[in-house]
C-alpha cells in the first residue's frame, strides 16, 4: 500500500558532517544520497573500489548478493552525493579494522573539525543456509557475520563517539547514531545468527543511548521495508525503471522501496530538533514517512507495515511504549542513575 507525495523538500542539513559507514549499496548508499541532497558534507566509506571490482564472467552464474562482483563502489556514491548538492568524500575503509577506522575519523576531525552524523550500514551477511535449524548451520559463516556487522558498528561507534559528542557541545542541534537493522520488532528473523545480529542493532541503539542520553547525541536503529536494491532488482532481474514487473514473481514487491526512502527517513531524523525524545529506540522507513511527510525517490510512501499487516494479519508487533518501560529502571538506573 502506498500513497503519493511528489513534492519531496529536502531539508536543510548545510553545515553538517556526515560518515556512512557501508556507502557503497543498498540502504548505505540511500543514507548518503539523502544526506547530500539536503546538502551535507558525507563521507562515504566502504571496501568496495573502482580498483578492487573482480570481473563478472560471461559464462559462470554469479550471485546478485557477491558482493566482491557487485559494481558499485564508493567513489560512485561519494559522486552521486555531489551530483545532488551535497558534498561526497569517498573513503576506503575496513570497518572491521579498527585501526583503519580510528584513521578515518582523525581524517574528518583533521578536515572538517566536527561532525554530526554517524550511519552505520555495514550489513555483509551469509544467510545462504536460511530454513536450517541452529544445530545445522555453518558456524563459521554464522560467526563471520558477528564480525562483519556487529563488530564493525561497534568500532565504528567506539571511534566516531568523541567527535560526535564535541561537535553536539558546540551546536544548537544534536548529534546522531543510526544503525541500520532489519525489523523494529523482537520477534524471530527465521534464522538464529541473522536474528541475533538484526536484534543486536536494536540492543545497540539502546546501549548507547544509555550512555549518550546527557551528550546531546541521539542513537536510534532503523529498519527499511522490502528493499529495491541494486543486488535485489538484479535478483528479480528488473531494473528501477521496470520494477513493478518483479510484481509477476513476488506481488509484495509492489509495496517496496528504494534506498532513498530510508536515507530521507534519516536526513528527516537528523533535523528534527527533538529527536533526543527518540534515542534508544528503533523505527521503521514507513512509519517515519508518516510522522515527517517525506516520500520516495518516484513520489511514492510505500509503506510496508499496512500492506504486510493487512495480507498477513497484526502481526508485525512493533516496539512500543510497552516495550520499552522493561529497558529502563533496571539495577543500573538504581544504583548508578548519574553515570555517566
Amino acid at each position: 500500500m502506498t500513497s503519493t507525495n511528489a513534492l519531496y523538500q529536502p531539508p536543510d542539513l548545510k553545515g553538517r558532517v556526515a560518515l556512512v559507514a557501508g556507502a557503497t549499496r543498498g540502504v548505505g548508499r540511500g543514507a548518503a544520497l539523502a544526506l547530500g541532497e539536503a546538502g551535507a558534507t558525507v563521507y562515504c566509506s566502504g571496501r568496495s573500489t573502482r580498483a578492487n571490482r573482480l570481473p563478472r564472467e560471461a559464462a559462470k552464474k554469479i550471485s546478485p548478493f557477491d558482493h566482491a562482483r557487485r559494481p558499485e563502489t564508493i567513489e560512485e556514491t561519494a559522486e552521486m552525493v555531489t551530483a545532488r548538492g551535497g558534498t561526497g568524500i569517498a573513503a576506503v575503509v575496513d570497518h572491521t579494522d579498527a585501526k583503519k577506522v580510528e584513521e578515518l575519523v582523525e581524517r574528518i576531525r583533521t578536515e572538517q573539525g566536527s561532525l554530526h552524523i554517524v550511519v552505520n550500514d555495514v550489513s555483509e551477511l551469509k544467510p545462504a543456509d536460511f530454513g536450517k535449524t541452529f544445530w545445522q548451520l555453518n558456524l563459521e559463516d554464522g560467526l563471520a557475520n558477528f564480525r562483519n556487522v556487529i563488530h564493525s558498528h561497534i568500532l565504528t561507534n567506539h571511534y566516531a563517539a568523541p567527535l560526535l559528542i564535541e561537535t553536539a557541545k558546540k551546536t544548537a542541534f544534536s548529534g546522531l547514531l543510526v544503525g541500520i537493522g532489519d525489523g523494529d520488532s523482537y520477534t524471530y528473523r527465521g534464522h538464529l545468527f541473522y536474528d541475533l545480529v538484526k536484534t543486536t542493532v536494536i540492543r545497540l541503539a539502546f546501549a548507547t543511548a544509555r550512555e549518550l542520553r546527557r551528550k546531546n547525541v541521539s542513537s536510534v536503529a532503523l529498519t527499511p521495508g522490502f528493499l529495491r536494491s541494486e543486488a535485489m532488482l538484479e535478483y528479480f532481474g528488473v531494473t528501477e525503471a521496470n520494477w513493478e514487473d518483479a510484481t509477476k514473481k513476488n506481488p509484495d514487491y509492489g509495496s517496496s522501496e528504494t534506498p532513498l526512502f530510508a536515507g530521507r527517513a534519516i536526513a528527516a531524523l537528523a533535523a528534527d530538533a527533538k529527536v533526543m525524545k527518540k534515542t534508544g529506540r528503533v523505527f521503521s522507513s514507513w512509519d517515519l514517512s508518516d510522522e515527517y511527510g517525506f516520500s520516495d525517490a518516484d513520489g511514492r510512501r510505500p509503506h510496508w507495515g499496512r500492506h504486510f499487516t493487512k495480507k498477513y494479519g497484526d502481526c508485525m508487533k512493533p516496539c512500543g511504549d510497552a516495550f520499552y518501560e522493561h529497558w529502563f529502571g533496571g539495577p543500573m538506573d538504581a544504583l548508578y542513575a548519574n553515570w555517566p
